[in-house]
């Protein structure tokens, strides 16, 4: 019997890179996943990958940051699953400048998809696990369950010309300690898991040109100029940056039956690195 058997995970930003990861990696342990990401290919695709699996996934498409995603985002899960039993908060993205030139809608940007939806979606759980919560309690059972927010070690030590990134981030300790001391007595594990330099397309090393994703009608940049991550390496203890696969190994930590008396904790999952 696995581990999570049973349990059904919404993981924001899972159509790609870590957040794609975390999902196969909670799915492997038998837990049925909500899939989100703003573009519905890449929803579908892991979505797919996941039944491929014989595991029960459904896509729920869109914006974080629109102002009707949270509730959305947890109706998909009760409706199809009858359940929310694991939160991720893992979606996000870089928009960077040091602080002369970032302009107010980069800040509001890193504050809306870091803060603000996290902080939606965990509102529209509230219900459901509030009145789960006290049946459970009325019935005798012991059931909990799992948030994990994702940091990153800018949001723990600054970075430069990440200020607004590293603001949304360090955020997120705040709304882990908080909601652990409000959800306790529901029974729920409220955790926090801060990322070094992982291997994803916001790090991917710039070559010709310069990468973009598309926010909207935005094209960002983004990537790492090479000198910048040979240093980096130089700096990790572990001497690389760490795989997707491995940044969801830590969030799966927050996730097993194990971490049932850990909250409000933040993991530092950097090969090392404590700036």
């Amino acid at each position: 019997m696995s581990k999570l058997d049973g349990k059904v995970a919404l993981v924001s930003g899972s159509g790609r890179g870590i957040g794609r990861a975390i999902a196969m990696k909670l799915a492997s342990e038998g837990a049925r996943i909500v899939v989100n990401d703003l573009d519905r290919a890449p929803a579908e695709d892991t979505t797919a990958a996941l039944k491929a699996t014989g595991v029960d996934a459904v896509a729920c498409v869109g914006d974080v940051t629109a102002p009707d995603f949270g509730e959305r985002f947890v109706a998909t899960a009760v409706d199809s699953f009858g359940a929310v039993d694991i939160i991720v908060n893992n979606a996000g993205y870089t928009w960077d400048n040091v602080i002369q030139k970032m302009e107010d809608e980069q800040w509001y940007a890193m504050m809306d998809v870091h803060v603000t939806a996290p902080f939606r979606i965990l509102r529209a759980a509230s219900e459901f696990i509030r009145a789960r919560a006290k049946e459970e309690k009325a019935a005798g059972q012991s059931v909990y369950r799992k948030v994990v927010n994702i940091s990153s070690i800018a949001g723990l030590y600054g970075n430069a010309g990440q200020m607004g990134y590293a603001a949304g981030k360090s955020a997120m300790v705040g709304i882990t300690r908080t909601l652990c001391k409000e959800w306790g007595r529901y029974n729920v594990n409220v955790n926090c898991v801060a990322f070094g330099l992982i291997e994803t397309r916001l790090t991917q090393p710039l070559a010709d040109g310069q990468a973009t994703i598309q926010m909207g009608n935005k094209e960002i940049n983004v990537g790492i100029q090479p000198h910048m991550l040979a240093m980096m390496n130089q700096v990790i203890p572990l001497g690389r940056g760490g795989t997707a696969e491995e940044a969801a190994d830590a969030v799966y930590l927050f996730c097993s039956p194990e971490s049932n008396y850990i909250s409000g904790q933040v993991l530092v999952a950097g090969g090392g690195l404590l700036m």
